[in-house]
């Protein structure tokens, strides 16, 4: 196979990933709120009534409250 041809290929590849991205995308804005979670912002009482436990906002909001009280403890 000529030069050509693995170009081809690899924009063939490309667009197929960017489509996959952007499908994947959009369906991820079309999943609706889970049920019980429709109210709660992004703060440490919202986070406190979320029952999921390994969230990543919850885990980040942890960090940063540790983070802010060894500051205060220097």
């Amino acid at each position: 196979m000529n030069q050509t041809g693995y170009l081809i290929i690899a924009i063939v590849i490309i667009a197929a990933l960017v489509a996959l991205f952007i499908v994947t995308f959009v369906i991820n804005r079309k999943t609706p709120v889970p049920e019980g979670c429709e109210n709660i912002k992004i703060t440490e009482e919202g986070c406190a009534n979320c029952q999921i436990e390994e969230c990543a906002v919850k885990v980040k909001l942890d960090i940063k409250k540790i983070e802010e009280e060894l500051k205060e403890d220097k």
